[in-house]
């Protein structure tokens, strides 16, 4: 083997409902990685786990490509701990909180930061549509507590769609939010860095007019969004956005890198809605995007993502 290459294993794949997206995002991050540096193998953790802890003593690092359950909320973290794998960004603590909207949403209150009022359901729970909507009115906004990429969202604008909407969350999650619908306009802010946080450019997020919200469709059929970067925001909403995704990466134990989304409402108050630790990893996906207004190009973008993954892991 050339030992003067550093060893990636590439993880990507998984059993979680944004499979397709995590092997499209490990393509081009393959593809991108400087072959005269680094020597990619891919693992799918649906079938190669167990391949994976064999060459764990030859692994020196491994990029994480998992979006959803089962990759981005710890276990896959927790699996390449235990092996003496570094990787990048989040561990098992920050991701898990991560993945868990309502308790993100509790460490986001006590940290100051502004969140939209919300509920949740079990699927233990009576389903009381009536006192929801009188709570929090219509339209409004249903989401599992542990998906990613807008699985199982709805935007329930009658009380006939309210419950339709929280027994389709049902059949993803036994935990769904109910939350009030901020009408606006919807910002993503990406941070980079472990000790020193460094927020990226600020993106407006703009869904084709035929999309009443940023759900699974809008957010990957070609086409079907429009994303500005830098959004085309005054500068005192940019800094704010920009402290919010810092304040959010900060209170959720996060390192390496994350992306907060967030809305801008009309009165100009931000709210924030949630925060990814394994964002979406195409040359055009938002993260990416930032970055490269930032200055960071896509392949170096990557590399500095190693380089922070890196940082401060214990030797194998």
């Amino acid at each position: 083997m050339q030992k003067n290459k550093l060893h990636v294993a590439l993880v990507a794949g998984g059993v979680s409902g944004e499979r397709a997206v995590s092997l499209s995002g490990a393509a081009s991050v393959e593809k991108a990685l400087d072959s005269e540096k680094f020597m990619v193998r891919r693992y799918d953790p649906a079938t190669d786990l167990a391949r994976l802890a064999a060459d764990a003593p030859e692994i020196d690092f491994a990029f994480i490509l998992l979006h959803g359950l089962f990759g981005e909320d710890g276990t896959m973290q927790g699996f390449l701990d235990l092996l003496g794998v570094p990787y990048q960004g989040s561990g098992v603590l920050g991701s898990a909180i991560a993945m868990d909207k309502q308790l993100a949403k509790e460490l986001y209150a006590m940290s100051g930061l502004p969140v939209a009022d919300s509920s949740i359901l079990t699927s233990r729970d009576k389903i009381d549509i009536a006192a929801l909507v009188q709570r929090f009115g219509l339209p409004v906004v249903v989401k599992p507590v542990h998906e990613g990429s807008s699985l199982g969202l709805s935007l329930a604008q009658t009380e006939e769609e309210l419950l339709t909407g929280i027994q389709r969350a049902l059949r993803h999650d036994s935990h769904v939010m109910v939350e009030k619908y901020i009408k606006g306009r919807e910002l993503t802010v990406g941070v980079l860095g472990n000790t020193v946080l460094e927020p990226l450019p600020v993106i407006e997020i703009v869904p084709d007019k035929k999309f009443s919200f940023f759900d699974y469709d809008a957010k990957y059929l070609p086409g079907a969004t429009e994303e500005i970067c830098p959004a085309p925001i005054d500068d005192e909403t940019t800094r704010q956005a920009q402290q919010y995704a810092v304040a959010a990466h900060k209170a959720l134990r996060l390192r390496g890198y994350s992306r907060t989304d967030m809305i801008l409402a009309k009165d100009g108050s931000l709210y924030l809605l949630e925060t990814n630790t394994i964002p979406g990893m195409t040359a055009t996906s938002l993260m990416p995007q930032a970055a490269a207004v930032h200055g960071l190009a896509f392949p170096q973008f990557l590399e500095r993502l190693i380089e922070l993954g890196m940082e401060d892991r214990p030797k194998k």
